[in-house]
């Protein structure tokens, strides 16, 4: 140790455990390894639910402030990070109903802060929790077993461990923390124990660990970030559909059959975007038998037609695709320079609007 280290969870002398009582600690490992993903779910579904509230961000702080402080007034104790609740339950005799009340009232403050965004982990209410959980088992076991079982503390002490390795995932991180906290060779084999079938079954039941999720999370973040600034740039593709103006109703009626399109683009020889020619109008004066062996593109062109540019952000192309019934609209590099840059497709512009919005 170093000199004058104190940690921050005083920890008593851990008891002897010895014969079957190895098994109630391998149960207390399952508990944790079961609860432990519920606690990340929990997490989970109160950002989701405060995603959802049509407000801003300052205020949906203010809605998780608030929750915690009406549960702050009815029970104190979840205030701040756990820290003397939990050196107070290692060390203190607490009743299984006021254990339970402040597991309950820590874990909505928990959901509140964690949901609503504000600053903060959750390392030190999982360990809050695994100490709760542990305590409340121990003193379920020491009612059943008076004679056989050791005192609540002890399996509080590796309830922490237990339910710190099934959220996290991390068993040997889990087991050299609290072996480190107690400086106790006796919580060692209780401690491997329990803390290995937590992560064995929150690793089956949940797959992720709350580090993942949480990475995942920024991850996620970052990828909407990226597409808030998205701009037509980054979805064009070539425009394949591409005629002259002196091309022949022979020659578009071929590109029409070879791509299922409504629309051919008409450039010039220096690449401007002229109009468009609709396959309907095509398609009306064969069936007419109307002679068309003199007709070009430039005889069915539609000058003006809707038109995406460059640095035209997400949402505006959505403005215009929302107007335009067809599947993709041309590209052209600006008003001024009308070269067709390409085309952007609706199925692009919907799969990065979705990725930046997964809720809607």
């Amino acid at each position: 140790e170093f000199a004058g280290y104190k940690p921050p969870y005083e920890m008593p002398e851990f008891p002897t455990v010895t014969g079957p009582e190895v098994l109630l600690f391998v149960a207390l490992g399952a508990l944790c390894g079961a609860a432990a993903p519920q606690f990340l779910r929990l997490l989970d579904a109160s950002k989701q639910a405060f995603r959802k509230l049509p407000v801003a961000l300052p205020v949906r702080l203010g809605i998780g402030g608030f929750v915690v402080g009406i549960i702050s007034v009815a029970e104190p104790e979840v205030w701040g990070n756990g820290y003397s609740v939990v050196n107070s339950i290692l060390h203190s005799p607490w009743t299984w109903s006021a254990l339970l009340l402040v597991l309950v009232c820590k874990l909505a403050a928990t959901a509140a802060t964690a949901g609503s965004g504000a600053v903060g982990g959750v390392f030190t209410p999982t360990l809050f929790v695994g100490a709760a959980v542990g305590s409340l088992f121990g003193q379920g076991m020491h009612a059943l077993w008076p004679h056989a079982t050791s005192a609540a503390y002890a399996y509080a002490m590796v309830g922490m461990g237990a339910f710190l390795a099934g959220a996290t995932q991390a068993p040997l991180m889990a087991i050299l923390m609290i072996f480190e906290m107690t400086l106790s060779y006796q919580v060692v084999l209780p401690l491997m124990v329990s803390c290995v079938v937590a992560y064995f079954i929150a690793r089956a039941i949940g797959k992720t660990s709350m580090y993942e999720i949480t990475l995942r999370r920024n991850r996620e973040e970052q990828e909407r970030t990226r597409l808030l600034a998205t701009q037509m740039r980054e979805l064009i593709r070539p425009a394949q559909t591409v005629v002259p103006p002196n091309a022949t109703v022979h020659d578009m009626t071929r590109v029409f059959l070879e791509y299922p399109v409504k629309y051919l683009y008409v450039a010039n020889d220096s690449g401007a975007f002229l109009g468009v020619v609709a396959l309907k109008d095509i398609t009306s004066d064969l069936l007419d038998r109307t002679d068309t062996s003199m007709k070009t593109a430039a005889d069915y062109l539609q000058p003006h037609f809707d038109v995406l540019t460059p640095d035209m952000s997400l949402a505006v192309a959505l403005q215009h695709f929302m107007a335009f019934q067809g599947e993709r609209l041309p590209v052209i590099e600006s008003t001024a320079r009308p070269l067709l840059a390409g085309v952007v497709y609706k199925t692009s512009l919907l799969d990065a609007y979705f990725r930046m919005n997964p809720s809607r």
